[in-house]
């Protein structure tokens, strides 16, 4: 976001902020600053209506003002839809945190340019669980290897249930779907797999987007299936490096349903970085030693 973007959407929201009661923590320049990039795009109207469902989730829980977990919350709902009260097995629940698990862990290795937002297993429209994740900064252009990376990303979950369960479910489907229209943009609209001709260009009948014109083909299909084996091996040999870290993320979930922003990489970087034991002296041999 360029500074003058940046400028602007501070503006708005500072003036909306104003005409709400908020916790103090929401007068904090970097929150104020943060949440000005979350929102970027928003039109005043928008920002306006998320504040107040944000207000609604403060009243909800018998707060008289709203804070920074409100408005995640309506953010969520405005972008994702509200929680659905549903039951799991333990093993669906298990399931689930760990291939959500999965998807962060990728996401904090290769994601050097993305900033995690929610992780959570409670069920919202169709998605059982979810990793929501965006650009550090507005962006508008991609580089072949942050699209290989979200690539890599959408992976993660299927090859966590691979590598704690033995194989996975159906839960990757939509993660498969995202991976393979990335593929195929990659193939037959960006030049970025080793050939230059854009599909885009071409008139097929019966295939109107470029995904469907990629695998339309033998060459395009081997391309596709290419990107998203080598992906596939990519993450493997990263989580299984990092198991730890899934395993962190698995049994915070588990504990607590959900984790926004800075908890989740509070989590990784306790499980990367486990605080040094100090063991007790024993000063009877200290003392015999002497």
């Amino acid at each position: 976001m360029s500074r003058l973007a940046h400028a602007c959407a501070r503006s708005v929201l500072d003036y909306y902020l104003a005409k709400k009661a908020l916790h103090v923590e929401l007068d904090d320049a970097t929150r104020r600053d943060t949440l000005a990039s979350m929102t970027f795009g928003y039109s005043p109207v928008m920002i306006e209506h998320l504040l107040d469902e944000a207000l609604v989730w403060a009243l909800r829980r018998g707060a008289d003002a709203l804070d920074w977990h409100d408005i995640q919350q309506a953010k969520m709902t405005e972008e994702i839809g509200l929680k659905q009260p549903v039951e799991y097995t333990d093993l669906e629940r298990r399931t689930i945190a760990t291939h959500e698990a999965g998807h962060a862990t990728v996401a904090h290795l290769v994601g050097k340019d993305r900033k995690l937002e929610v992780l959570s297993i409670i069920k919202r429209k169709d998605a059982l669980g979810l990793l929501a994740h965006s650009d550090l900064e507005e962006r508008f252009t991609k580089t072949r290897s942050e699209i290989v990376g979200l690539i890599q990303i959408a992976m993660g979950g299927m090859v966590a249930e691979e590598l704690f369960f033995g194989e996975a479910g159906t839960g990757p489907s939509g993660d498969l779907q995202a991976a393979t229209t990335a593929a195929a943009q990659m193939v037959g609209s960006l030049g970025m797999a080793g050939s230059l001709i854009s599909y885009d260009a071409m008139a097929v009948a019966g295939a109107q987007n470029v995904v469907a014109k990629v695998l339309s083909t033998d060459s395009g299909k081997d391309a596709v299936d290419r990107i998203l084996n080598d992906a596939k091996s990519a993450v493997g040999a990263m989580l299984d490096t990092h198991r730890h870290v899934v395993a962190a993320l698995r049994d915070a979930l588990l504990e607590r349903d959900e984790l926004l922003g800075d908890d989740i990489t509070a989590v990784i970087e306790e499980a990367m970085h486990p605080a040094e034991i100090v063991m007790p002296r024993d000063e009877s041999v200290e003392t015999a030693a002497s």
